[in-house]
């Protein structure tokens, strides 16, 4: 099955993004399943390089990393998004790279499943 998540929320304070990518997460772990996240809004900054959170709390870049292990491409993140927020793109965290509406929409052709949070 390819699936394609895309998530609006807020990296933190909110968990709709976490949510996300813990389903994103365990779907992408199984062989059966292609898995890719577009990260736009809020979501974006989900995917900043070098995040640091409080001891014992989740960390959005190590969850990313495991959905973008399997192959380059698998974690796009909306340009128009970024540049609203200030971030360029080699502040992104590794397996992540700038993207764009149309490519949304070729992974939105792609995908079997497209889960929103």
């Amino acid at each position: 099955m390819h699936a394609l998540f895309i998530l609006n929320g807020a990296p933190y304070g909110e968990e709709r993004t976490y949510n996300g990518l813990r389903l994103a997460g365990a779907l992408a772990r199984k062989p059966e399943h292609e898995v890719r996240v577009f990260l736009m809004g809020d979501a974006a900054v989900a995917a900043k390089n070098g995040q640091k959170v409080p001891a014992g709390y989740y960390n959005l870049q190590i969850m990313l990393n495991k959905v973008a292990r399997p192959g380059p491409g698998r974690v796009g993140v909306c340009g128009t998004c970024m540049e609203a927020r200030g971030m360029a793109e080699a502040e992104l965290a590794e397996g992540a790279h700038k993207s764009t509406l149309d490519e949304l929409a070729q992974w939105t052709e792609w995908a079997d499943k497209v889960m929103v949070f």
